[in-house]
């Protein structure tokens, strides 16, 4: 463990760890201080914080199985202790560290009799485990257990409602590396100069470090006000009726028909791919290339798309339809 004495400094906002400690594999702790800041700005912050903390980092986990000898999920098997859903569940709680993108798969495949961890787990390349002793099954007799297994990385929680068939059993997905966060406010000094110290605490699984959760969240949170600071200010001029109803907000594609009506220069690096109503799939391929903004992927051919790794001839039509639909703007053919 370390412990940081606190400094406050009154000049400039700072930000420190003060706390630090590893309390398993699967549980980190750290205490992080942002200061001085203005009476209410702590609580603004830490709102903030806390909810990307808990909601905007992606994680890694394990979200299907699948063996055909199995018939169905609350089944058991002659040689091994645990019934299916026990090994399921055990399969929900492995801890994974990855940057992939989209789904890979990966195997585990032992024969008994023995104890099955993670360590079986054989795992494709950029994926790795965070603690190799969780437990899995226990095999009672020489038999042979083997299971397909699909890897996702995503974010929030996923609740698998569509059946189990042909073998194949998904599972409830927590792409959570956060397990909590807490943020406190310790206030000082009077009146109009009266001056506040954020405390943040932030416990994850072990595939982040709470440093890395914090930048993390931070990044992810700074990306989502980003189109605010790049809005074009619009004029509006309204008649005096007091029978007026009032106007309901314009939405994305509004403004962008209003401004191409107006003839006006449409910023094209203001606008981000999110906005574009693409797939997942589609979007994480996108970001995974360095492709943003709507002028990043006006600048790549039809014949760059489809060098992008899983993209496949369908997901370079959806994007040329969205582009087409919306912007009428063609991508170079070369």
């Amino acid at each position: 463990m370390v412990r940081e004495k606190v400094k406050v400094s009154t000049r400039t906002l700072q930000w420190k760890c003060v706390e630090s400690r590893t309390d398993s594999k699967r549980l980190y702790y750290g205490r992080f201080i942002l200061s001085p800041l203005k009476k209410g700005q702590a609580d603004t912050i830490g709102i903030a914080i806390r909810r990307a903390l808990l909601g905007e980092i992606e994680g890694t986990c394990i979200t299907r199985a699948k063996s055909e000898k199995i018939p169905h999920e609350y089944s058991t098997i002659v040689g091994i202790q645990e019934s299916v859903h026990e090994i399921l569940m055990n399969l929900k709680e492995i801890v994974l560290r990855s940057n992939l993108y989209g789904t890979r798969d990966a195997f585990i495949c032992v024969k008994g009799p023995g104890y099955v961890t993670a360590k079986d787990i054989l795992l494709p390349p950029y994926v790795e485990i965070v603690d190799n002793t969780q437990h899995i099954a226990l095999l009672t007799e020489p038999i042979d257990l083997c299971i397909g297994l699909q890897i996702e990385r995503n974010r929030g929680y996923i609740k698998r409602n569509y059946p189990f068939q042909d073998g194949s059993f998904p599972i409830d997905a927590v792409f959570m590396p956060v397990r909590n966060a807490n943020h406190s406010i310790y206030s000082y000094g009077n009146g109009n100069e009266k001056q506040e110290i954020l405390f943040l605490e932030i416990w994850t699984n072990g595939s982040l470090t709470p440093k890395e959760a914090l930048h993390e969240a931070s990044r992810n949170l700074i990306d989502l006000f980003i189109p605010f600071l790049h809005m074009e200010e619009e004029n509006f001029h309204f008649e005096e009726d007091e029978h007026l109803l009032p106007l309901s907000p314009f939405t994305f594609h509004d403004k962008v028909a209003k401004l191409k009506k107006n003839k006006k220069k449409l910023a094209l690096n203001s606008i981000f791919i999110d906005q574009l109503e693409f797939p997942p799939k589609i979007y994480n391929c996108l970001k995974k290339s360095n492709i943003s903004t709507l002028l990043d992927l006006l600048n790549k051919s039809q014949e760059d798309l489809m060098k992008i790794e899983h993209l496949h001839i369908e997901d370079v039509k959806r994007i040329l339809d969205i582009r087409e639909k919306h912007f009428a703007i063609d991508l170079p053919k070369n």
